[in-house]
């Protein structure tokens, strides 16, 4: 049972979506419940929380059970999260779906990422996972502008109801792809650990750094700076939601240059200069978010940003596939768990630094952040897995 590239990329096209196509429609969500930005915030964080907490379980059950066998449920649960939080009456209503959607979510990109290290050997799977990471980065030109027109026109409810609809879809196709096989097949490997597996995982002195630095990653770019840069946008150019998620999506031109040449890009640079080189642009751009008076020079960055961003973090993702090789799904998850718990404490962190001093000073505080981290990872990813 094995799925090629391209139906994975589109499985996890409906998870990149949903993480980011909230981020245009965040004023107008709090206009509508009455309250500020910072009442709001939470719809990120409790995703990304949920998402990582979600990992204790799913990595494990993942090796147990048969990772891509996990991955279908947990799609059409995900699915139906999208769809309830569409009808979602209140705020509180509307936070509990966003939960269940992120540990609905918490399965599918890490235990595909899992099976590409299972089949995939180490030198090419760099290559083989920007390639899967074409799904993220459609979501990523898709998604902003999308919700961000359908929220305008149609109201936010409907960019949940349409994309609840297109995940049912893509769920209903992904299981008759596969068939049979994928209910009868037995347990691919029965090695789950359990949390005995991410002790093992933590006991290992390179496991321990790259989860620091991955949760790290996850605090200073997922949750505390990319979130808010349509809110930004809106409020420091008078943007209009669409046009904001506009320029949030040029993210993916940069991401798209990155699926398409990262095993050059690796052959030419290395570990450490990917890293170095794609850290150190991202902090510049985060300073060019924070000064800029002009919206296509902050348009501009965010297009490299796309780029930049993957050359440090698809760095982090394949060496986490070798971490812990003998429980692939399990060291997978513990990557992801600690990357979204960093974007859930990240977006508390910074939603509140935004009300207390504003978006200039929390998105230099983000840049000097990275360039620190950066300088940090240079020798985590060098050192033996």
């Amino acid at each position: 049972m094995n799925p090629p590239v391209w139906l994975m990329a589109t499985a996890a096209f409906t998870v990149g979506c949903g993480m980011r196509m909230i981020e245009p429609l965040l004023p107008m969500m709090a206009q509508d419940f009455g309250t500020g930005l910072g009442g709001v915030a939470p719809l990120i964080g409790g995703f990304a929380l949920a998402y990582g907490v979600g990992q204790f379980a799913i990595g494990p059950l993942g090796d147990r059970f048969g990772k891509i066998r996990v991955v279908a449920i947990s799609l059409a649960i995900y699915a139906g999260m999208l769809v309830g939080a569409g009808l979602a009456e209140g705020l509180s209503t509307l936070l509990l779906f966003r939960v269940l959607m992120g540990l609905a979510a918490a399965a599918i990109v890490p235990l595909f990422m899992a099976h590409i290290g299972d089949s995939v050997p180490y030198g090419q799977r760099q290559a083989v996972l920007g390639k899967f990471l074409n799904g993220m980065v459609l979501s990523q030109l898709l998604a902003g502008p999308l919700s961000g027109i359908v929220g305008e026109y149609a109201g936010w409810r409907w960019s949940f109801l349409g994309l609840g609809i297109v995940a049912v879809l893509i769920t209903a196709f992904f299981i008759a792809r596969l068939g049979a096989p994928l209910w009868r097949a037995p347990a691919e490997g029965g090695r789950g650990a359990g949390l005995s597996g991410f002790l093992k995982l933590l006991r290992k002195k390179a496991g321990r750094r790259l989860m620091i630095g991955t949760a790290l990653d996850g605090l200073l770019m997922f949750g505390g700076a990319f979130p808010f840069l349509a809110s930004l946008l809106i409020e420091r150019f008078g943007m209009s939601a669409a046009e904001a998620g506009l320029v949030v999506a040029s993210f993916g031109i940069g991401s798209l240059v990155y699926t398409q040449s990262a095993g050059r890009l690796l052959g030419w640079l290395g570990e450490r200069g990917m890293v170095m080189v794609g850290g150190m642009g991202v902090a510049v751009a985060l300073a060019i978010f924070a000064l800029s008076p002009w919206w296509w020079a902050v348009a501009v960055a965010q297009a490299f940003v796309g780029l930049l961003f993957f050359m440090l973090h698809g760095s982090l993702q394949a060496r986490a596939t070798e971490a812990l090789p003998e429980a692939r799904g399990t060291a997978v998850a513990g990557f992801a768990m600690a990357l979204f718990l960093g974007q859930s404490v990240g977006a508390v962190i910074f939603g509140t630094l935004i009300v207390w001093a504003g978006f200039t000073v929390s998105l230099l505080v983000a840049s000097a952040g990275l360039v620190a981290l950066t300088l940090w990872l240079r020798g985590v990813v060098l050192r033996p897995a």
